[in-house]
């Protein structure tokens, strides 16, 4: 009985944060499909095919405009490599989007203080250029997609036989549901059940306790901690506060913000299939260490003598300001979309089941 109300946690745990992330992965599927014939692999290539520090920042402020989170930027960041862009332009959108997520720095602003959300501001905008440019150096055989030049310059001979803006709508959404979507989908529905399990193991309650007392963990413990986690740019903002409430150190709490927010077990996954191992570890690991020393350089400045920022007229403003913003898709539509994504993934672990029962038949005989 324990055992099935423990897989019973895990599974709604799962489905809760997919149907947190689903609408973001639908509507990012399609815009990847609807650019991909659209904006040229020559364009891309132009623009973000090199290691100049010029791409990452186009890359990055692309990114900032983008109000969604770490799981939305996971279709639109593979998209753009697969069409051209080198990795270092590639991990600095991924990066830079939940990390400056304007609806989360208003909430932020309201929920952890000046000091707090300054301090975000500075680190999210750093980030993406730090992880762009150790991308770009150390990616190696991953710095662009394999055989990109021969793709794009297939694709220029197209280019000279004029197509219809509806053929190539049509070609890109295409390739967003049978490619796209359907390999991605398989890795997001695994990184979920990954997230489910860690959240049913240590829940809100365990992580406020443990985080609440500075002496019960490291922040280094909290950067790994959180970037294995899922959470939403803008949602875990009032955890965070709740984290200071209850006594974080003002580190601690920077630390689980800026990790927490740019990179998940679903996106890390997504990476190490799509792009390959090299390129998952740098953007885990950079964005790991990165926090841990934002957080250090945090307490070095605020401690001791913080005091949490609670001054409820400015918590209200900054509430409001935020849901003016602020777009979530009813509940119903939530699950069609977290279903949508469950499709996709049946339809990339279809062949393999089928192959297994071919096999499992041919024993039995």
């Amino acid at each position: 009985m324990l055992l099935l109300k423990f897989l019973k946690d895990i599974l709604l745990s799962s489905i809760n944060l997919l149907n947190g992330a689903s609408g973001w992965l639908v509507f990012s599927y399609i815009v990847a499909g609807l650019l991909h014939d659209v904006i040229t692999p020559a364009r891309f290539h132009k623009s973000l095919g090199n290691t100049k520090i010029s791409s990452i920042f186009k890359s990055t402020i692309s990114g900032m405009c983008l109000p969604i989170c770490s799981c939305g930027t996971i279709p639109l960041g593979i998209s753009l490599y697969y069409s051209g862009a080198y990795v270092g332009p590639t991990l600095a959108f991924m990066a830079s989007t939940p990390a400056l997520n304007p609806i989360a720095l208003i909430l932020s602003y309201g929920l952890l203080g000046k000091e707090l959300t300054m301090i975000n501001v500075a680190a999210g905008f750093l980030l993406p250029f730090i992880i762009g440019i150790i991308g770009n150096k150390l990616g190696g055989d991953e710095l662009r997609k394999p055989n990109l030049e021969e793709e794009i310059m297939l694709a220029s001979l197209d280019q000279t036989e004029k197509i219809p803006l509806l053929e190539k709508l049509k070609s890109g959404m295409h390739w967003a549901i049978h490619d796209l979507a359907t390999v991605l989908s398989k890795y997001v529905v695994l990184g979920m059940l990954f997230g489910g399990f860690i959240l049913t193991v240590f829940p809100d309650s365990f992580i406020q306790k443990y985080l609440g007392n500075p002496s019960m963990l490291s922040l280094w413990n909290v950067a790994i901690l959180a970037a294995l986690m899922y959470v939403c740019a803008v949602g875990h903002i009032p955890f965070i506060a709740a984290l200071i409430a209850s006594g974080a150190s003002p580190g601690a709490a920077i630390t689980f913000l800026m990790a927490g927010a740019a990179t998940n077990i679903p996106e890390l996954l997504s990476i190490y299939k799509m792009i390959g191992k090299k390129t998952a570890i740098i953007y885990g690991l950079v964005i790991s260490i990165f926090a841990f020393s934002v957080g250090y350089l945090t307490n070095l400045w605020l401690m001791p003598g913080f005091k949490p920022a609670i001054n409820f007229n400015k918590i209200d403003n900054s509430i409001e300001s935020a849901n003016k913003f602020l777009f979530t898709l009813p509940e119903p539509l939530k699950y069609l979309c977290s279903l949508i994504i469950f499709l996709f993934f049946l339809k990339a672990i279809y062949p393999k089941i089928k192959d297994l029962s071919r096999s499992l038949a041919k024993q039995t005989r």
